[in-house]
């Protein structure tokens, strides 16, 4: 009986999570006598970046009896690479994430981070005083706080 080492189980198990992340497109088969075993290609545009649709920046907006707040995880993006805006009750927030210098790069292994512009446009849920905004860049955390307006709980309305 034939034994395998740890390795060959590793690297079968590798190949089993590859083929079953990438669809039948994404594999060819291998030279062959190499045992024909499917091997992972990346499709040919599977790198290349869509320049046309930003990044989603993700938030949380929550409220306090006096504000609604509005945070963002902006890590690495300097204020002054931040566009925010506020129109018709939807706040806006642009932006650009450097990578720094990648002139010397040969080839990357990996890569999740993402690069670039990014924007995000929220529907504000509450209505605020445009003319009391805050907004703070501190440890990676943007942070705008709106005033509420307030609203009566209660309107009576006079049925004709």
């Amino acid at each position: 009986m034939a034994r395998r080492n740890r390795e060959d189980d590793l690297l079968l198990e590798e190949d089993e999570l590859t083929a079953a992340f990438l669809g039948d497109d994404d594999l060819t088969l291998s030279q062959p006598g190499s045992n024909d075993q499917p091997q992972a290609q990346p499709a040919s545009d599977e790198w290349e970046e869509d320049e046309t649709v930003p990044g989603q920046l993700a938030v949380d907006v929550y409220e306090t009896r006096e504000k609604l707040v509005v945070k963002a995880r902006t890590a690495g993006v300097n204020k002054h690479d931040l566009d925010v805006s506020i129109s018709d009750n939807q706040l806006t927030i642009r932006g650009t994430l450097s990578a720094g210098n990648d002139d010397g790069v040969e080839n990357y292994f990996l890569q999740e981070c993402y690069w670039g512009e990014f924007s995000r446009t929220i529907a504000l849920p509450v209505p605020v005083k445009e003319e009391e905004i805050e907004a703070m860049l501190k440890d990676g955390v943007l942070t705008i706080s709106f005033g509420k307006v307030k609203q009566d709980t209660i309107k009576k309305i006079q049925v004709l």
